[in-house]
This record gives structure tokens, sequence and C-alpha cells, in this order.
């Protein structure tokens, strides 16, 4: 049986919430799961990130265009069908209120489906090297450039090495180039890690004691800047940003495909007191500090960006170094 026989009609939507659901239904009618939906994307010569789809699904607003037609044509259906869930989609669109915040979801990048395109024109980020997969890396750079990248940050390296000082966890350490680490908070003693099996690649705070994932590394951009490279082992490769590239406190840490948020996947490092006690990371595209909701310090809590100041103010972290094999 064809998908347009099982698919529901978007015009039974009366909100976004509903259209929403209606695509959830969309994707089951399917049958495809969100690696085949990424796959099939792909092979149109389109950009479908897995965690892009588990985003769109899990809110509550009418997606960006692009992204909805995209999942619409991997999920089987022709142009008529995805004209029909376009055209509600605008009537949609236009009921909405307009409050001056703009929602992540309708920003319509022209290079990614997940560019935020609030944000200013920034040069592109420098890329990974290495193969693909599964998640989508952009294209090597020629080694002579790697070399001027990391001999720019030398400097930078030199005067962050570890260990610097002392915390309830253990002896803080600063970021180093390449190096695999634990990100753990100073005052909790908690790390940085994801929650397995789940799609959506958001950072929580676990005991450092367990296996946390993905393997964390970092890569000097130069300027005091940073980016924080992961290795998940059902992924791969990708890198740690603010989802969808938001400004705003409280938006969660996520890792994802790199090169898709801009400056969001961006973070200057800066130590804090003398000697120091820990470094902050501070989102190149906000300036905001990472921290925890309600500066939680208990397992489990969600990473954020927050302000560095006041009662939700950011944490200080050590980039506790990880032995080889």
């Amino acid at each position: 049986m064809a998908v347009e026989e099982r698919a529901p009609d978007p015009r039974e939507a009366h909100g976004a919430p509903e259209f929403v659901a209606l695509l959830r239904a969309l994707k089951d009618a399917s049958g495809l799961t969100f690696r085949e939906l990424a796959q099939r994307a792909e092979a149109a010569g389109e950009v479908l990130p897995r965690s892009t789809i588990a985003n769109m699904l899990a809110r509550n607003s009418v997606p960006r265009e692009e992204l909805l037609a995209a999942f619409v044509r991997a999920c089987g259906l022709g142009p008529e069908g995805v004209r029909d869930w376009l055209d509600v989609r605008a009537e949609l669109a236009a009921r909405r209120p307009r409050t001056g915040a703009a929602d992540p979801s309708d920003n319509a990048p022209s290079a990614s489906v997940e560019d935020p395109a609030a944000l200013p024109a920034e040069p592109p980020p420098v890329p990974l090297p290495g193969p693909g997969a599964p998640r989508r890396r952009p294209r090597a750079l020629v080694a002579a450039v790697v070399a001027a990248v990391v001999l720019a940050a030398a400097g930078i390296t030199a005067a962050l090495l570890v260990p610097d000082g002392d915390s309830p966890g253990g002896p803080v350490s600063g970021p180093v180039a390449g190096r695999t680490v634990q990100l753990r908070s100073v005052d909790s003693g908690l790390c940085f890690s994801e929650k397995r099996g789940t799609q959506l690649g958001w950072l929580y705070q676990v005991a450092c004691g367990q296996e946390t994932i993905p393997a964390f590394s970092l890569q000097p951009l130069g300027d005091d800047t940073w980016r924080i490279v992961t290795d998940h082992p059902d992924y791969g490769k990708g890198c740690t940003g603010v989802v969808d590239g938001a400004p705003d406190a409280g938006a969660p840490l996520q890792d994802q495909e790199c090169g898709l948020r801009g400056r969001a996947e961006e973070f200057l490092i800066r130590p804090v007191g003398a000697p120091v006690q820990g470094y902050r990371i501070v989102p190149a595209h906000t300036r905001l500090c990472v921290g925890t909701e309600g500066r939680s310090t208990e397992r489990g809590a969600k990473l954020v960006q927050t302000d560095c100041a006041g009662p939700d103010r950011g944490k200080v972290f050590s980039f506790d170094p990880v032995a080889a094999g």
C-alpha cells in the first residue's frame, strides 16, 4: 500500500501542536526510522539529520518550510502531498501572533536546515578532518591548514597546561588540543554525557565513573576559541553546540553534526580564580555561560547556556584527561 493511502490529512490540524502530531503520524505511516529518513533525504540531495527530525517532532511549533518539505518527501509523498502540507503550514504560520521573538524553528537559513537565520553572518567554521558517517561531516581540511590552526593556538594551549588546582572531584585541568577529556563540573563532580539510546543528543551531568558518551576532545580555532569535538559510539563524529543556535538563556547543549550552527558550536574557555579554580565554557554566539538548569548539582540535570552571573550563573569546569585505551 502506498504511503499516500496511509498518510494523515494535514488539513485536520487546527493548530501547530496538532500539525506536529500529524507529522509524527506521517512518520509512523511511512514505516521508516530516523536513520532511513535521513538516508532517503540525502539520496535526494537534501540535508535532513536524524537529530533535526527528532527535534522537529518533539516541538509544538510548525517547522520551517524547507525542513517540512524534505521530511514529507522522505516519508514518500509526491509533489501534490508536499504541496498540501506546505499550504497548511503557511496558514498556521500566518495565524500565529507576532510577539517580536522569533521561534527558532521558523528561521530559514540558506546553507543548512539548522543554521539560525537570526544570527549574524559569520565566516564558515573550521571543518574537522576525517571520514563522515553516520553523522554528516564537512570535507576534511588539508594538512597545512590544520597545522596552521594548531600552531596559532599553541600559545593558548601552553598557558592552560594541567593541572591548575584542586576541586572536590580532584585536580583541575585545563584544555589541551586533541586530548580526549571528560568535562567535569567542579562544584558537583559530575561529567558531561548524553543519554545512551536517545536521538536528540542533549547533554546531562552524570557520574564521571560510569561510561560517559560521547568521547570529548578540544579543537583550537584561534582567538581563544575552541570547538568541543565528539565521537559517539553510535553516530560517529560530531560537535557540541547550543541547540538550533538559540540565543536564549536556558537553551540546552546538544551534540550534533559539525558545521550546522555557526558560532553556536564555538566556545571561549576562560580560567576562573588565581590559582585557577576551574574554567568557564562560554558559547561564542551569546557570551552566556554553560551551566545546569536551576544550577542543579544533581545527577541527570540538563546542561544549558545560562547567565554568567546571578542565581543561575554558569558553572566552572575541569577538562580531565582520559587515559588512552
